[in-house]
Order: structure tokens, then sequence, then C-alpha cells
């Protein structure tokens, strides 16, 4: 009887300690849902202000005033952004045509370009080229190992009326002293532009 008593007693001493430490860490536990919630949201807020501030630099990113404009064949003009001399020994050349007319326009295969080794990367920018008449040398535009030309490739065939067609094109750099170039694109008249 003595005996059972005591293993009666150490029991509940074993199991009352157990519960106190139960009820704490749920305690505890419910304390620290509103963190959790708190921590979680900081994530959602740091997004929002990214989101925020990645449009003014979309918008900073983008020239105001071009540095050449010319009008082509059907009401498409073209603008030219920039011509940038690169690190590497590279001018790329920022623009946009835009169907000014009242009509959807058909992008003409000629801006392709004549070489048959770039024809399956579909429609691009490879006829595009720069004059330098003073030096009497005329500038392709790129091609990757793969032989795509390092321009804007695989575009709709159809611009509406109205919309715009943004493209960079990428050319071996001039000599350094080469302040301008006359750019040709077919359908379009040649148009000088100063380079960067």
């Amino acid at each position: 009887m003595r005996h059972m008593s005591t293993m009666r007693r150490a029991g509940a001493a074993v199991v009352l300690p157990s519960a106190l430490i139960f009820m704490l860490s749920a305690c505890g536990g419910a304390g620290d849902e509103p963190d959790r919630s708190s921590h979680s949201s900081a994530p959602d807020r740091a997004d929002d202000g990214d989101k925020g501030s990645a449009a003014p630099e979309a918008v900073s990113s983008t020239p105001s005033e071009p540095i050449a404009t010319v009008r082509g064949e059907k009401g498409v003009e073209m603008s030219i952004f920039s011509a940038k001399r690169d690190e590497g020994g590279f001018l790329t050349v920022d623009g946009e045509i835009k169907n000014t007319s009242s009509e959807g326009f058909t992008t003409p295969v000629r801006w392709n370009g004549m070489e048959q080794s770039v024809a399956a990367t579909g429609r691009s920018f490879a006829g595009m080229t720069l004059v330098d008449s003073k030096g009497k040398k005329r500038y392709y535009v790129l091609r990757d190992t793969d032989n795509r030309p390092l321009t804007t490739y695989a575009y709709a065939p159809f611009i509406k009326a109205g919309d715009s067609l943004s493209f960079f094109a990428q050319f071996p750099a001039p000599p350094g002293d080469t302040t301008q170039l006359a750019l040709q694109l077919p359908g379009f008249p040649s148009t000088t532009i100063e380079l960067s």
C-alpha cells in the first residue's frame, strides 16, 4: 500500500511539469503567430516597392528624342534613338519602326537581307547596313556562332495601324575618329546617325 502511494506521488510529480511545459509551449506558439504573419508580409511590401521603382527605370531607359527619323513606304516611320559603341568593339543601334498609317503594314522580306544562311532565323533586321562614306567601308549586322544575326528577329510579320516595332542591331565598331554613319534599311531612304 505504501509502495503504491509512493509511485502515485512520483507519477504525479512527473506529469505535472510535463503538463506545465505543454501549456507554456502552446501559449508561446499562439504568441508567435502574429510575428510570423508580420514577417511574411514584409517581403510583400518589399516586392511592392521593387515593382514601384521598376516603372521609372523602364521609362527613363527609353530616350525621349530620336537622333534620326526617316519616313519609309506606306506610312511607316523609322526612328533611331541611339548608336553606342560598346567596350567589346561593337556598335549597337537601337530604334523603332512605327506604322503611322491607318492600315496594317506587312513587314517586307527585304529587311532580312539577301543571305540564305540567316533565313532560318525568320524575319530579322539582318538587311540593315551602316556606311562610312569617308572611310569607304560598309558594316553588316554581326552573326553569332550559330550564324544568327545579332539583331531583333522572329518578330510578327504584321504591324497594326498605330503600333510600333522596337529593334536593335549590332555592328562592328568603326574607327574611333568616325562620328557619323549612314544607316540603310530596304524600304527607307538612307539617314545619317551620330555615334556616341
